[in-house]
């Protein structure tokens, strides 16, 4: 076997808002939601649930445990789904109500944790207008972070990003969304107008698109991935047209998916020795002290580390870091709250073929029939 390639994947990465807020260059707090106007009250909120967060706090400050877990796992890449955008737009998208912004001074928030790619094509990256897109891909782009799934035209929106791994070969990391997960029709890109790599439905035709695309430039030792925004915020059900597109994008040629827009971590599949992620749950947000839908467990989440062999594409092994979200940083997860992550994913992995076991070092590693 060739050189192993390990990645680092997760689910939502939202540095906006109150996140935005704490960090050390805040842009205009004002919101347009119909019951919050000021960024700020999203901070106040995780104060009152879990006490006082220091201000400014330093770019490594949001990540917390997870600077700590990167260094000692030391994956090749890190890839996130960044749904924020990185923008001071003020030309908010009209018809929306939940709008993310991060103050474009703020990037370093990304460069701190040596993130090498965002997925893009979700339903916030164009809160604040198109102008707003393009000021989120100069800004990653002047940072030194690479990006896939949004564009100037269709054409640099469908594009791969290719990251060269040294000697080990390559990962083409491309990008998708679709309007199950709350993309406006309007902000798909064309030919000649900017926007995200919108899905048209989860059709065969779709997903031979998708997975063409992304493996067109595949050569031996390269490993295709695409990461898909998808589905609702809440709810542990993966419905049967998600699965075949999966499995379909996998018969093209991809290597491993990964999915997310669920709030809460999904079940995990192995189909054909490629790795599927349905839902990778929230990784960083500012929704502490929001009631609702508890039963989930939103705040906890998982740092995902395939290890894939570049000569095949073939998944080696899974192994999971369970994080809780609390005072507005990545925490380690407690014993239990592992103990309860693992017993979801089992539940949920019975009918796609996979369990979890817990590891002596508190980490979670899938097994898969």
């Amino acid at each position: 076997m060739a050189d192993p390639i390990t990645l680092f994947l997760c689910g939502d990465v939202m540095t906006g808002r109150g996140i935005d807020q704490i960090l050390p260059h805040p842009g205009a707090p004002a919101l347009h939601e119909r019951y919050v106007q000021n960024a700020e009250q999203y901070v106040r909120l995780a104060e009152e649930s879990n006490g006082p967060v220091a201000r400014p706090a330093d770019f490594p400050y949001v990540w917390g445990y997870a600077l700590e877990e990167l260094e000692r796992v030391a994956p090749d890449l890190r890839i996130i789904n960044l749904e924020t955008a990185v923008t001071a737009s003020d030309d908010w998208w009209r018809r929306k109500e939940v709008l993310y912004r991060m103050n474009p001074p703020n990037v370093p928030v990304l460069t701190v944790a040596r993130i090498d790619c965002c997925a893009l094509a979700n339903n916030h990256v164009l809160d604040w207008g198109f102008a707003g897109l393009r000021e989120t891909l100069a800004a990653l782009r002047g940072a030194g972070v690479r990006s896939a799934g949004a564009g100037e035209r269709l054409e640099e929106a469908e594009a791969p990003a290719v990251l060269e791994v040294g000697a080990k070969g390559r990962v083409l990391f491309a990008a998708c969304g679709s309007v199950t997960s709350g993309i406006p029709w309007e902000w798909g890109a064309t030919e000649d107008g900017p926007g995200v790599n919108l899905l048209e439905d989860l059709s065969a035709d779709e997903a031979e698109r998708i997975g063409t695309r992304a493996a067109a430039q595949k050569r031996a030792g390269d490993i295709a991935v695409v990461s898909i925004h998808w589905g609702g915020n809440w709810g542990y059900g993966i419905l049967p047209e998600e699965r075949e597109f999966a499995h379909r994008l996998i018969d093209a040629g991809v290597d491993l998916v990964h999915g997310h827009s669920s709030h809460h971590v999904k079940g995990i599949e192995v189909y054909r020795e490629r790795l599927i992620l349905y839902g990778c749950g929230d990784f960083l947000n500012d929704y502490e002290g929001i009631g609702g839908y508890e039963a989930f467990r939103g705040e906890l989440g998982l740092m995902y580390f395939p290890t894939l062999d570049p000569a095949t594409g073939r998944l080696v092994r899974l192994t999971m870091s369970p994080t809780r979200l609390r005072r507005l940083h990545v925490n380690r997860a407690s014993a239990r709250e592992a103990g309860w992550l693992q017993e979801g994913l089992n539940r949920e992995g019975e009918r796609l073929g996979t369990s979890v076991t817990m590891e002596g070092d508190g980490t979670l590693a899938l097994r898969w029939r």
